[in-house]
């Protein structure tokens, strides 16, 4: 602790000696983060297929690099304008008076970033950090052992340590980070380890932002065309091997169309994944015995497993459709976070929306269908952090949509300018000034006391 809490004293005296960057610094530093994947893209994707297995490039492209290029472009478009006060109306009895927001960097933001997309998780919260003005300190995790190491030692290549500093370990090394009085720490991963984060946090009254996941439903109305429904819920399932915090969790369906829903499904997945090279692995041993336990207590309790794909030999788990599941089996309360998908029969819409509100707030939903009247109930009578409808996972990929939870799924957004002003103090400020330039109507002068009939005035004319 004492070596950590020096390290980030050394942060925070060059954040106090350039407290308030430029935008050019800022779009420079932006810049080299741009630069470092540019250059090692290929090798960002070689580490990323041994941690996992089997990672297809294209899928590191489409859903790591590209995703972070996307918040570089955004974010060196729009950053100038971001960065400007905006004015805020005074009421007529301040006279002249003038208010406004400056935002203004707030010091040093720890990150601690999850395995699943190593690389996007964790320069998307450093590109909002730096463009805010402030200093960056990173804890990727251990479990993507061999991409966080290449990572650390890229970003230490590009930049200053009191620029943006990388620290790698495990668990424990973990906790000591959490615990250090950063001005802002920024943690995705787990419900669980969440509330670990933000116990940490806590002795410094650290202000934190808390993406985590849940289990986001996907609900297919009357109205819905089930291929279509079927092919978008097959990828967004399926995409890193199901380890996406946004990934439909479950599916909500009426009984009569569960049985052609099924079959458009594993049609879906035939077609998308047929290729060995194309379906992610999963991140270590300790996940596929998760998977097996979620699997083998679900069909234990006496759900039915149907597989979505043709087995393989070479795959270490088959992904699997799970039908009639009890409400007790493990994979209807914990994070599935993997190619397991229950299907989940009910009435209409009443019911759906009963089904999800009873669970904690998902971090996602999904909607499937043309019908406007069911979709409005849907999205008045439930709470999610995010809703996509008639596709999966691609709200995440709009830089102007907040991207964050509600409740258990999270707390706080980022992406585009909702990660700035997540990541920025917006300093109010008043200047005071009489009407017209005189003493009229100015500050406090008419309720000073001592009290009489000027104050009596005033109140009546501020009704």
């Amino acid at each position: 602790m004492n070596r950590f809490t020096l390290q980030l004293e050394e942060i925070k005296a060059a954040y106090a000696a350039e407290p308030n960057p430029s935008l050019e610094v800022r779009l420079e530093r932006i810049g080299r983060i741009e630069k470092m994947l540019m250059a090692n893209e290929e090798k960002i994707c070689k580490a990323l297929m041994a941690d996992f297995g089997v990672r297809h490039p294209l899928e590191t492209q489409v859903a790591e690099l590209r995703m972070v290029y996307q918040a570089c472009m955004h974010t060196r478009k729009h950053l100038k304008e971001w960065m400007k006060p905006s004015a805020v109306d005074t009421p007529w009895f301040m006279g002249g008076s003038q208010a406004w927001v400056e935002r203004q960097s707030i010091g040093v933001v720890g990150i601690m970033s999850p395995w699943n997309y190593p690389i996007q998780l964790a320069l998307i919260p450093a590109i909002a950090a730096l463009a805010a003005g402030n200093r960056v300190w990173l804890k990727p995790s251990e479990r993507s052992l061999r991409t966080s190491g290449f990572l650390a030692s890229l970003i230490q290549e590009y930049f200053h340590p009191t620029e943006f500093c990388v620290t790698t370990g495990g668990p424990e090394l973990a906790e000591t980070f959490a615990a250090l009085p950063f001005d802002h720490l920024f943690f995705t991963g787990s419900t669980e380890i969440g509330k670990k984060v933000m116990r940490a946090a806590a002795d410094h009254l650290t202000p934190v932002t808390l993406e985590l996941g849940g289990k986001s439903p996907a609900i297919i109305d009357a109205s819905a065309n089930l291929k279509e429904a079927a092919e978008s819920i097959v990828y967004g399932k399926l995409l890193n091997g199901g380890q996406t915090c946004i990934a439909p969790d479950y599916v909500l369906i009426t009984p009569e169309r569960r049985h052609e829903f099924i079959q458009e499904l594993q049609a879906a997945a035939l077609s998308q994944f047929s290729n060995l090279t194309e379906l992610t692995g999963p991140i270590d041993e300790f996940q596929v015995n998760r998977w097996q336990a979620l699997l083998a207590d679900a069909t234990g309790r006496g759900a039915t497993a149907i597989p979505l794909l043709n087995r393989d030999p070479h795959r270490e788990f088959e992904p699997h459709i799970l039908l009639d599941v009890p409400e007790d089996a493990l994979v209807l309360h914990e994070e599935i976070f993997g190619p397991l998908l229950p299907i989940i029969t009910i009435a209409d819409t009443a019911e759906a929306i009963h089904f999800i509100n009873r669970q904690p707030n998902p971090l996602a939903l999904y909607w499937f269908g043309k019908d406007k009247q069911k979709l409005r109930l849907v999205l008045d009578q439930t709470r999610s952090g995010g809703v996509c409808i008639n596709e999966t996972v691609l709200q995440a990929t709009v830089e102007d949509l907040p991207f964050g939870g509600v409740g258990a799924s999270g707390l706080g957004a980022y992406h585009g300018k909702a990660g700035f002003d997540a990541l920025s103090h917006q300093k109010a400020i008043l200047q005071v000034r009489g009407l017209f330039g005189l003493n009229i109507l100015r500050g406090t002068s008419l309720a000073r006391p001592p009290y009489g009939k000027g104050i009596l005035r005033l109140l009546r004319w501020i009704r």
